[in-house]
C-alpha cells in the first residue's frame, strides 16, 4: 500500500511514513517529507588521476557550472542543463557522476597512497574510483561485486577512470574472508540495502519495500560486517554505509557488530555541517557510541539520505594474516621483447620509465597482458576480471595495446599525440568508430600507434597508417555523443 502525502511529488509506502513520523517527531518529518517535493541536486566528482591543474578544474568548472561539495575533496554539484553525462570527457574517465551524499564514505574511509584496501560491494564503482583516486596509483585496491554483470560494470568503471592499481573480484564476500584474512588497511561495506534513502529517484525500490524486506536486509548486514571485519588487519579501519534510514539496518547493524567483533569500535569520524550523528535511542539498549556513527538527512544537506559508520580495529587484536604470494609474473621472453618494442616504438619520457617498470609486474590471463598492483597476492582460484591495469592483448608476433592503457596515459608519455576539440565534428566521428585523416601526430615519427585526445584527455588509441588514422576506439563504446555542454 503506498499514500501520497501532500507535501511531496512522489508516492511512499504508507508504512514506511508511519515508521519515519515516529522516528523523526512531528517537526523533524515535516522538512523530512517536504524534500521528497524538491528536485535532486546532481554531483560529479572530477578525477585527481587525470584532472591535474587549478586551470582545468576552472575549465570544468565554467563548462558544467560546477559548485563545490563541501564534504568530498574532488565533489562538484552541476547543472543538470549541461549534460556532463553525454560528453566525451565522461567517456574519457575525466569525472564520474554520483549521488553527492555518497561521495563522503570514502572520504570517511580516507585511504592514503600504499595502503591495501577492498570495497567488497563495490559495483557500480562510485566509491571504487573515488578510492582509487585518493591512491594515486600506489598500494593495492581490490573492488569486489557478487553480482556477474554488475561486476563488469564495475571492472568498466575502472578501466575509464584510469586506475592502474585496481583488481575487480566476482566472489562471494565469504570466499575472500577465507582467502585474505587480517590483509586490508581498509575496508569499505556498502552494503545492500533497503535503499529508503534514494526513495527521492528509485521508483523500484520505493515499490519493493516493506518491513520484512528491511529485516532480511538487516540480517545479511550481519554476515557481510563479519566477513568483512575478518579481513581488517589490527590497527585498521573498517567504513560501513547504507542508503537507507531504517535503525534495523544501520545503527542496530553496527551494535550486532561489534557485540560479535569486540575487538572493534566506533571512532570520531570527520564531520560536516548538515550532517547528523547517529541515533542509539532507536535501537533496543543503544550503545553510547553509536553515537559517533553518521546520518545524512536529504532535508538538511543537498543530497540523498545515507548512514556511515567508521570502525577501528584494535591493534592489540590477534593477526590471523598468512602469508600471501606472489602472481606468477610473466617469464616468457617474447612476450616482454614484443612489450618492450612497443614502448621503445610507441611511448616517451614518463610513459617509456613506465613501461620498462612495468616490465617484472606483468601477468598473463590468457592472452591478455596485465600490469599487476604491488603487492597484488595470488588470485588463482577466484573469478577475476581485472587483475590489474589491461595493457593489450599478445598475439604472438605482435603487441596490440588496449582501451584501458589509451585511457591510463597522458599526452606527455607518447611520441604520436593527436588531439582535436573536445566538440569538433572530428571527435565526433572518434566515438562513432571513424577513419580520421591524420595530422601531425606521425609526421616526426611515422606510423604507428597515436593516441587520441579530446582537448587535453586521452580518448582511445588509432593507428597512423600515411594519411590515415585507423580507429582502434572499441566497437561497444561507439555511439553517438552530445559533445555540446550546453551553454
Amino acid at each position: 500500500m503506498v499514500a501520497r502525502d501532500e507535501h511531496k511529488h512522489v508516492e511512499l509506502p504508507k508504512e514506511f511514513l508511519q515508521k519515519m513520523r515516529g522516528l523523526l517527531g512531528e517537526r523533524e518529518y515535516a522538512g523530512f517529507v517536504e524534500s521528497y517535493g524538491q528536485e535532486r541536486t546532481p554531483g560529479l566528482r572530477l578525477n585527481p588521476l587525470k584532472v591535474l591543474d587549478a586551470a582545468a578544474v576552472l575549465e570544468l568548472t565554467a563548462r558544467f557550472g560546477l559548485e563545490k561539495i563541501p564534504w568530498a575533496e574532488s565533489g562538484y554539484y552541476y547543472d543538470r542543463n549541461t549534460g556532463p553525462g553525454r560528453h566525451v570527457w565522461h567517456e574519457a574517465g575525466v569525472y564520474y557522476i554520483q549521488e553527492p551524499s555518497a561521495m563522503a564514505v570514502a572520504e570517511l574511509l580516507d585511504a592514503r597512497p600504499g595502503d591495501k584496501v577492498l570495497d567488497l560491494c563495490g559495483a557500480p564503482g562510485g566509491k571504487t574510483t573515488q578510492i582509487g583516486g585518493g591512491l594515486k596509483g600506489r598500494g593495492l585496491l581490490v573492488a569486489n561485486e557478487i553480482h556477474p554483470a554488475r561486476a563488469k560494470i564495475l571492472s568498466q568503471n575502472v578501466e575509464r577512470m584510469g586506475i592502474s592499481n585496481g583488481v575487480v573480484t566476482n566472489e562471494e564476500p565469504r570466499e575472500l574472508s577465507l582467502r585474505f584474512p587480517c590483509f586490508f588497511d581498509k575496508v569499505v561495506v556498502d552494503a545492500p540495502c533497503s535503499g529508503e534513502g534514494m526513495f527521492r529517484k528509485d521508483e523500484e525500490a520505493r515499490s519493493h519495500w516493506s518491513q520484512e524486506n528491511v529485516a532480511m536486509c538487516a540480517r545479511r548486514q550481519a554476515q557481510i560486517l563479519d566477513w568483512a571485519g575478518s579481513m581488517v588487519r589490527p590497527g585498521g579501519r573498517l567504513v560501513y554505509s547504507t542508503c537507507t534510514f531504517s535503525p534495523e539496518e544501520n545503527e542496530g547493524s553496527i551494535q550486532g557488530f561489534l557485540k560479535r567483533n569486540p575487538e572493534f569500535y566506533v571512532e570520531t569520524p570527520s564531520v560536516w555541517e548538515g550532517f547528523d550523528s547517529g541515533c542509539p535511542q532507536w535501537v533496543e539498549g543503544g550503545q553510547e557510541g553509536l553515537v559517533k556513527t553518521v546520518r545524512v538527512w536529504p532535508h538538511h544537506v543537498k543530497g540523498e539520505g545515507h548512514f556511515a559508520a567508521v570502525l577501528g580495529k584494535d591493534k592489540g587484536a590477534v593477526d590471523e594474516k598468512r602469508k600471501q604470494r606472489s602472481p606468477s609474473y610473466v617469464k616468457d621472453r617474447q612476450v616482454k621483447l614484443l612489450w618492450q618494442e612497443f614502448c621503445q616504438e610507441t611511448l616517451t619520457g614518463e610513459g617509456r620509465r613506465f613501461g620498462l617498470e612495468a616490465v617484472e609486474r606483468m601477468v598473463l590471463f590468457g592472452d591478455q597482458l596485465y600490469l599487476a598492483p604491488e603487492e597484488m597476492p595470488e588470485l588463482s582460484g577466484l573469478r577475476v576480471l581485472r587483475p590489474g591495469l589491461h595493457l593489450g592483448t599478445w598475439k604472438k608476433n605482435r603487441f596490440e595495446p588496449s582501451h584501458s592503457l589509451a585511457l591510463y596515459l597522458k599526452k606527455d608519455q607518447v611520441k604520436r599525440w593527436q588531439t582535436w576539440e573536445e566538440e569538433s565534428p572530428q571527435i565526433e566521428a572518434y566515438v562513432r568508430g571513424e577513419a580520421l585523416k591524420a595530422g601531425r601526430a606521425g609526421r616526426e615519427y611515422g606510423n604507428g600507434w597515436t593516441l587520441v585526445g579530446a582537448g587535453q584527455y586521452s580518448v582511445g588509441w588509432a593507428k597512423q597508417v600515411g594519411d590515415v588514422l585507423k580507429n582502434h576506439y572499441p566497437k561497444g563504446l561507439r555511439r553517438d555523443l552530445t559533445l555540446t555542454s550546453g551553454r
